[in-house]
């Protein structure tokens, strides 16, 4: 099994290479001997705080970039809303760069107000049928179906009466912001 110390020869190396340094040019910067620096590389010397101290600084880098990032858990636990007739699952973790759902409407027999707010909006009809209202322009969106649009454009999503739909909704980061005003 590897641990986080396994890492520290392989990036102390990449660090060195990267500034185009041998070990001899690592070793006159930090007044260690190169056969030192070559067994740290190589993970057949321990790594000390002696050591590491005097080569992250003469590299411009911190000791912790020598190690691994911790791994974030990388499920999704974001509680399920439900409004206006929607049952909206975050499908992606709170600060993604992109915000995408899983989103249920109930059946509609009209089309909700139209609303814009600044963003892009992607979206793919899972089950049922949607209505895209899109500019005053009504777009019935199929199962199996996908839509993009700019969300500064009136718009409003909806299933129809015929019964429930589910899509999966991506937001660029900032079409993911709340409905700011209603459209003409």
């Amino acid at each position: 099994m590897r641990t986080e110390l396994d890492h520290v020869g392989p990036r102390l190396r990449a660090a060195r290479q990267s500034r185009g340094w041998t070990l001899d040019d690592l070793a006159t910067r930090a007044d260690i001997s190169p056969s030192t620096i070559s067994r740290l590389e190589s993970g057949k010397r321990q790594a000390t705080l002696e050591l590491l101290l005097p080569l992250t600084r003469r590299l411009g880098i911190r000791i912790d970039d020598l190690l691994p990032a911790e791994t974030a858990d990388p499920r999704v636990r974001r509680a399920v809303e439900r409004r206006d007739g929607m049952v909206i699952a975050p499908l992606t973790l709170e600060n993604a760069p992109v915000k995408t759902y899983k989103v249920t409407y109930a059946p509609a027999t009209a089309a909700p107000a139209a609303r814009v707010h600044d963003g892009y909006e992607w979206l793919y009809v899972l089950s049922g049928r949607i209505r895209l209202a899109l500019d005053g322009t009504e777009h019935l969106i199929e199962r199996g179906e996908a839509a993009e649009f700019d969300t500064t454009v009136p718009h409003s999503i909806s299933a129809t009466a015929d019964g429930p739909a589910e899509i999966l909704s991506i937001f660029s980061a900032a079409g993911e912001r709340i409905h700011t005003r209603v459209g003409d």
